[in-house]
């Protein structure tokens, strides 16, 4: 029992929110005593999955402390249809309890840190009008409920939209919730996450050295905490197995004729054994802790890379958020209409102050752009080569679309009308320019014809590079010396379709014809 109060204190200290606390010790497989019949805790005890009231007492009694109070609820008397009725168990406030001795016993806390845990839940309570910033508790938004309006004082909400991986929105409605004004401010995550993120990292990159003892401390400590928490699974067999052996010796010592005790007695002890394999199997299931501090050289290289660490696919969001509030208190938010800027005012936990500012997209802008140069070279090249050859050479200088993928002509075309770029001149159906094929379609001959009145000089074309696609234009075709020309072809012996060769029969019967 000890030790399941002190894996309490202990998660709430890192994590910051019983909530996480309760998903915690639900992940880990961590049981809880509870009085059996649920209400008297003088009743026999049973190990249970925690529930989150189990957490939320131990952290906000003060017995924990080594404090005695006394008189912290109150009763109210109310008038209800005519008759004064009594309801007891109302909270009171810490400075209106009747009997409040500190230093009492001895407590699995200290006094300080017992008022920093109610400080802590009173931040960390759903939707409070206003208060100070709430604890990390995982999602995408990295400043989810650090964040203050500059406005209105309040804080920001975040609001979750499209399909998985769901992006992040911050927004301020709260006044309009509570009193029917206009929101004040809202906006996407990203911009102001990587924002906040770039400066978290610049603060941290002169003790980045320093950090790698901590890194090594953090490691023993993660290997100490994996140590107490098959302390605590083998404090929880131990608890069984006595369980077990209580419950055999009073079914062993009824007498039985007396055949409805002796049912009952059974029935615990089936219970106490069944609790205790469940515990055997939990201690076989945890493997004991492999990892290994790592080598110091190599925390070093990643020290001066810190923005590698950060952006790793196996950085938790949760352990981010946490980062950040380590560092930072809160951040005040505004919007520059002017400028279109967000403008973050970082308090840091220090006592310093900076500001910084991002630039506010505009609507309908997204971030899965192409990049700057290769949007350059397809407004220079979009003009004199195709789709298809521009996909070829943005590939071949290395360039990606805004999602990271190769380009083809299609994806070229639809940047082109999403940037709304022209085409090249036979590429647009309204220009009045051809493609050879286009062209030879128009007058009824074989490529190699337009080909080689382009060779003689008898058809106007032009290619913007060496082997790149001719451009003709429409009106060049109508040409009354490239009618003449190719009309002459039609009527010459070369230039007419030959005539199918006959292949002449064997008169040779064969196999099976006689028959």
């Amino acid at each position: 029992m000890q030790e399941a109060i002190r894996t309490v204190f202990r998660l709430f200290a890192r994590l910051e929110s019983a909530r996480q606390v309760h998903l915690s010790m639900c992940r880990e497989r961590h049981l809880f005593p509870r009085p059996s019949d649920g209400k008297r805790w003088g009743a026999p005890r049973c190990w249970t999955p925690p529930t989150y009231r189990n957490i939320i007492s131990v952290l906000q009694n003060p017995v924990y402390a080594g404090v005695y109070a006394y008189g912290k609820s109150t009763q109210r008397t109310q008038l209800v249809e005519g008759r004064l009725t009594k309801s007891y168990g109302h909270p009171r406030p810490m400075h209106l309890w009747a009997v409040l001795l500190r230093d009492h016993h001895a407590g699995y806390i200290c006094w300080e840190e017992f008022e920093r845990n109610q400080e802590r839940l009173r931040r960390n309570a759903h939707r409070r009008p206003a208060g100070s910033a709430k604890s990390a508790r995982g999602g995408g938004a990295l400043l989810s409920g650090l964040l203050r309006c500059r406005r209105c004082g309040r804080m920001l909400l975040v609001a979750y939209t499209g399909r998985p991986p769901r992006r992040a929105r911050y927004l301020c409605h709260r006044g309009r919730e509570a009193h029917g004004t206009a929101p004040c401010i809202s906006f996407g995550s990203s911009r102001p996450d990587d924002l906040v993120a770039a400066e978290v990292l610049r603060a941290v990159a002169p003790v980045a050295p320093v950090a790698v003892e901590a890194a090594i401390a953090a490691m023993d400590l993660a290997q100490q905490q994996h140590a107490e928490r098959r302390r605590a699974l083998e404090l929880e067999k131990e608890q069984a197995n006595y369980e077990v052996r209580l419950a055999q010796r009073r079914y062993e010592a009824v007498d039985p004729d007396n055949r409805l005790v002796a049912a009952e007695l059974e029935a615990r002890w089936n219970a106490a054994l069944t609790q205790l394999r469940a515990c055997e199997q939990r201690v076989s299931e945890r493997e004991p802790s492999s990892a290994s501090v790592p080598d110091r050289e190599a925390l070093l290289r990643l020290a001066g890379d810190l923005r590698t660490a950060w952006d790793a696919p196996g950085a938790d969001a949760a352990l981010k958020q946490r980062l950040v509030r380590t560092l930072i208190e809160e951040v005040v938010v505004d919007i520059d209409d002017a400028r279109r800027e967000l403008v973050l005012i970082i308090h840091w936990r220090g006592g310093q102050h900076s500001e910084v500012r991002a630039r506010k997209p505009a609507t309908g802008e997204h971030r899965k752009r192409a990049s700057a140069d290769a949007d350059a070279m397809i407004r220079a090249m979009a003009g004199e080569q195709s789709d298809a050859a521009m996909a070829v050479r943005l590939n071949h200088a290395g360039h990606r679309t805004g999602h990271g993928l190769a380009w083809t002509h299609r994806r070229v075309a639809a940047y082109r009308r999403t940037a709304r770029i022209p085409a090249y001149a036979s590429g647009r159906q309204d220009s009045g320019w051809l493609t050879m094929r286009d062209a030879a379609a128009a007058l009824g001959v074989p490529n190699q014809a337009i080909r080689k009145l382009i060779q003689c000089g008898l058809l106007p074309a032009k290619q913007v590079m060496p082997d790149a696609p001719w451009q003709i234009r429409a009106e060049d075709l109508r040409a009354t010396h490239v009618l003449e020309a190719v009309h002459k072809r039609r009527r010459s012996p070369r230039g007419a379709s030959k005539p199918r060769r006959r292949v002449k029969r064997s008169t040779t019967p064969r196999r099976g014809d006689a028959q």
